[in-house]
């Protein structure tokens, strides 16, 4: 009767869960896999040709500079927009946490420039960053600098990129982490206050170990996202072909050549290897994230 009762209760939990790994195996699973397949192909939509090849595409995208280009340029913007935006979110959350007037304003205020269309914003920061009348150029003119010419040299545009995805995303993982400092303890800044540690020592001490479980998620998915990223360097360039990440493609990423590859060159078979190649490098990054926060946390 026991194992009647026990048979019936796990044949309800599983028939409860079912339905998130029905829609995880319709919608991930399986496009998984299908874009392995593809990725043996030589496979094109509009002259019909599907043939069999093997791993010839993973051969050439080893041997495809172009490939090579547009990862060191994912990997370059996304440490100079990363890096920042963890430090700023997680100060920013500090700051939202104290006694501030019109805290819940504040605290709303963050989240607008994620909430505002991606489209306005690459629209807003291309003008910003425009070589002969934006405020960027306008500044460095005040402070006695050369104009730059943001979108046409390598480092310029990966700088521009990155401000404008720290612009956009600070303030949600900010948010994040302020959900988290919530739950932690008011008595153990009020014992730090009481034995003299003053304010940055009490964020070191007390505010920083107690959020890196959220840093560790924060850190990763930020991770996925910069390796990801499309949208701003898209709607940063503004010339006729804008999935070519500038005219000699100094900020073209991963993400873009993948697209370009695929609607433009009409190679899906190579496309679905640079989304495999993809997949494995976000993999591997955020595994080594995740590693080293781990072992910084034991080694405290």
């Amino acid at each position: 009767m026991a194992r009647t009762r026990l048979a019936r209760q796990q044949g309800a939990g599983l028939a409860f869960v079912s339905p998130y790994f029905l829609v995880f195996a319709v919608f991930g699973l399986f496009p998984l896999v299908y874009t392995a397949w593809v990725s043996m192909h030589e496979w094109t939509l509009l002259a019909g040709k599907v043939e069999f090849v093997g791993l010839a595409n993973y051969r050439e995208l080893m041997a495809d500079s172009a490939f090579w280009r547009a990862l060191v340029n994912t990997f370059g913007i996304f440490v100079l927009a990363t890096v920042p935006q963890l430090i700023l979110a997680t100060v920013l959350a500090q700051l939202l946490n104290t006694r501030l007037r019109s805290r819940t304003f504040w605290r709303m205020g963050v989240l607008l420039p994620n909430v505002a269309s991606v489209a306005a914003v690459g629209i807003i920061f291309g003008m910003i960053f425009a070589r002969d009348f934006g405020i960027a150029n306008w500044l460095l003119e005040q402070i006695g600098l050369d104009r730059v010419d943001w979108r046409a040299h390598r480092w310029s545009s990966w700088i521009a990129i990155a401000v404008m995805v720290d612009w956009r995303w600070t303030g949600y993982n900010a948010l994040i982490l302020l959900a988290a400092l919530q739950s932690v303890p008011k008595e153990l800044y009020e014992a730090a206050r009481i034995d003299g540690a003053s304010s940055w020592r009490q964020f070191w001490s007390i505010t920083v170990p107690m959020l890196r479980p959220t840093l560790i998620f924060v850190t990763i998915v930020a991770t996925i996202g910069g390796i990801q990223l499309f949208t701003e360097p898209l709607l940063f360039n503004t010339g006729a072909n804008a999935i070519s990440g500038g005219n000699r493609s100094q900020f073209q990423t991963v993400a873009m050549y993948l697209v370009q590859q695929a609607f433009t060159g009409q190679r899906f078979g190579y496309a679905s290897t640079i989304a495999w190649v993809l997949f494995l490098i976000i993999a591997v990054v955020a595994a080594i994230n995740l590693l080293l926060l781990r072992r910084i946390r034991s080694a405290d």
